[in-house]
């Protein structure tokens, strides 16, 4: 065979528990054998750099050590590359030729269709302090009436109203407004500054300016006739939280608020503990994982040692990655992982700990997890909700571990990411029961 014959463009289908992922290789040739990248674009991955590609006798072997990925498959007659995709000690076989495989139609069988049985508008509020104006919608049982009222908050990341990731295809935010519509609770969505309709710099953004984000809203609807303003509820989802009991901590005019995979813990021990939970799941060697957690605890350290005039963090932060990770990654990859630790965001999420508004929460709380949710484990953030609302002097507070559950609540095999986008179930049925139930019991 000669070199000319692997060089381009490899698509293969890789089937995994519960649906299909599309795996991409572009392979090029250099001047010392060839190197490769991935792209994974049923999970928005594009790019992705290759360790080694190696292509001898028909044979070609792709590996990624540090994301635990391989490929091996010998190239036949037909131009066919029959052979296996490994991840994290699972090997799935996996073919791979020319030819562009398209996406499958996604179904989501949870998602409302309209004509909607209840009302909703399209509106606008300001966040006067920021000068941000956030969109969103405004689902109303009914058009004319009088209704208690909650807030979604979505998780980290740019999301719009629907905490839609639209890799993923799942509109959480849409279902759960619809359903508790339908229970006569009025719901306020909206897309997070910067991003959709919202004006603002979602970059430059923290969790503090979300909260002021949130504080708008809630300032807004306490000016509808149609709200009930002594029955307005904050739910948030894994950053949003966070983001709830801020709010509620320092305003009067919450009346209760629900934790969807809230975290009770100091932001950099949950970036270790996720790390780890998702590493052991995908079947990473332990001596893998605690090399990891030493690494990354030694970066978290230099960001929480650090002040917020400190301009030398980022210099800090690459050089002592470049130290760790010697020869292993390169500057492109080194630089990516900075950037993303040193970001405005990333540096207030993990110096932030969440004990401190929760205990200035004087409200009811119900705070529910999913057993398999990897990002924000149940057990310990849980556990740490409860202990710091009560800490405070709140006896109102409720945790519920919901079993089979990942961190998005759909039912699940292994609660890793990877299975978010494959899981035809937008939001568990029993959560959106357990959650609306609580809800009208503070409402009535």
């Amino acid at each position: 065979m000669t070199g000319q014959e692997i060089t381009g463009q490899w698509n293969g289908v890789l089937k995994v528990p519960g649906g299909q992922l599309r795996v991409v290789f572009n392979i090029t040739k250099t001047e010392n054998g060839y190197s490769s990248t991935m792209d994974s674009p049923d999970q928005g991955a594009k790019g992705i750099p290759v360790t080694t590609t190696s292509f001898e006798s028909s044979i070609l072997k792709l590996e990624m050590p540090k994301a635990t990925i391989g490929y091996e498959g010998t190239l036949n007659k037909d131009n066919v590359i029959v052979g296996k995709f490994s991840q994290g000690g699972q090997s799935f076989a996996m073919d791979m030729s020319r030819g562009i495989i398209e996406k499958k139609a996604v179904i989501r069988p949870q998602e409302p269709q309209k004509p909607y049985s209840y009302y909703t508008e399209d509106v606008t509020f300001e966040n006067k302090k920021d000068k941000v104006v956030l969109a969103g919608t405004l689902s109303l049982p009914q058009q004319e009436g009088h209704f208690p009222a909650v807030i979604l908050i979505t998780g980290s990341g740019a999301q719009n109203r629907d905490e839609e990731v639209e890799v993923l295809g799942h509109k959480p935010f849409l279902v759960l407004a619809d359903y508790l519509t339908k229970k006569g609770i009025a719901v306020l969505r909206f897309d997070d500054r910067g991003v959709a309709k919202s004006t603002g710099d979602f970059k430059t953004a923290t969790t503090m300016d979300f909260a002021h984000d949130v504080q708008a809203g809630v300032d807004y609807l306490k000016n509808r006739k149609e709200i009930d303003k002594s029955k307005i509820g904050l739910m948030g989802h894994s950053e949003g939280g966070v983001i709830a009991p801020i709010v509620a901590g320092n305003s009067k005019d919450i009346d209760f608020i629900v934790l969807l995979a809230g975290t009770g813990i100091r932001g950099d021990k949950l970036m270790l503990l996720q790390k780890e939970k998702i590493e052991r799941q995908m079947g990473v060697s332990e001596n893998e994982i605690q090399k990891g957690q030493e690494i990354f605890k030694g970066a978290y350290e230099i960001v929480l040692a650090s002040s917020a005039t400190d301009n030398n963090l980022k210099t800090k932060i690459n050089s002592y990655f470049k130290l760790q990770f010697g020869d292993k990654m390169n500057e492109e990859q080194i630089n990516a992982i900075t950037n993303q630790i040193t970001s405005p965001w990333m540096v207030t999420f993990l110096k932030f700990d969440p004990v401190s508004a929760l205990e200035k929460v004087k409200c009811p709380v119900l705070a529910i997890n999913g057993d398999k949710d990897l990002q924000v484990p149940a057990d310990v953030n849980l556990g740490a909700i409860n202990k710091a609302v009560a800490n405070g002097g709140n006896r109102k507070v409720t945790t519920k571990v919901l079993p089979n559950l990942n961190h998005l609540f759909q039912e699940c095999k292994t609660g890793l990411p990877t299975e978010y986008g494959i899981i035809e179930q937008t939001f568990s049925p029993i959560a959106l029961e357990e959650i609306s139930k609580w809800i009208l019991v503070q409402v009535k």
